[in-house]
């Protein structure tokens, strides 16, 4: 027979996997950072990979725990919003990252290690709410790592525009603007990606206030 306590325990591991989710997504936007001032290179996929599959393992395994699992830490459709929108972090990282090593030699002076360093930034963030769900949800503090979540994603979103500015006006190479497009799209996304799981865990935050 379960005591309380065991069966409270189990639903409490549900923090643990999403602490470990939001790391993984972190984990792949320092690798992002790395592979940027490297100007990419042999075997500089591997770390996207690596956080890639433990996301996937991450994912499972809490989609497999909300089965067996009786009573759960946070509500499960709050546990599933969450997992799906931090899973799908290191999923366009990579997406940028392999094709970034792939035309990265065809850009010539195209810098992105600006907004490298912004997504890994936003990322930081969302690591930090995700921590604060364990500790009570004060909705001060939400707020504040929300705004500042916000505030990243303005910006990263304005260094953006100056890339998009800068191609329409300057890049003659219709292969090569159409290279930088699809790179700067898909950075943008992985950006607006944290600013979902942000948006996740404030939306908890606040139903637990």
């Amino acid at each position: 027979m379960f005591s309380l306590q065991t069966i409270f325990g189990k639903g409490d591991k549900f923090y643990g996997l999403l602490e470990a989710s939001a790391a993984a997504a972190r984990q792949s936007a320092t690798a992002l950072r790395t592979l940027l001032a490297n100007k990419g290179g042999p075997g500089s996929l591997d770390e996207f990979r690596l956080a890639r599959q433990r996301e996937k393992e991450i994912s499972s395994q809490i989609s497999q725990e909300l089965v067996n699992t009786f009573v759960t830490a946070l509500e499960r459709e709050d546990i599933e919003a969450l997992a799906g929108a931090l899973y799908k972090i290191p999923k366009v990282v990579e997406k940028f990252a392999e094709r970034y090593t792939l035309v990265g030699d065809r850009l010539g002076d195209v810098d992105f290690s600006d907004r490298g360093s912004m997504l890994e930034k936003a990322c930081e963030v969302i690591e930090q709410m995700v921590g604060e769900l364990r500790r009570g949800m004060k909705l001060d503090t939400m707020k504040q790592l929300n705004d500042r979540l916000q505030t990243i994603e303005s910006e990263a979103d304005r260094l953006i525009l100056d890339l998009y500015r800068d191609t329409y006006r300057n890049e003659n190479d219709p292969i090569r603007f159409l290279l930088r497009k699809d790179l700067f799209e898909i950075l943008e996304k992985a950006i607006d990606r944290c600013r979902d799981a942000g948006n996740v865990v404030y939306a908890i935050a606040l139903k637990n206030s």
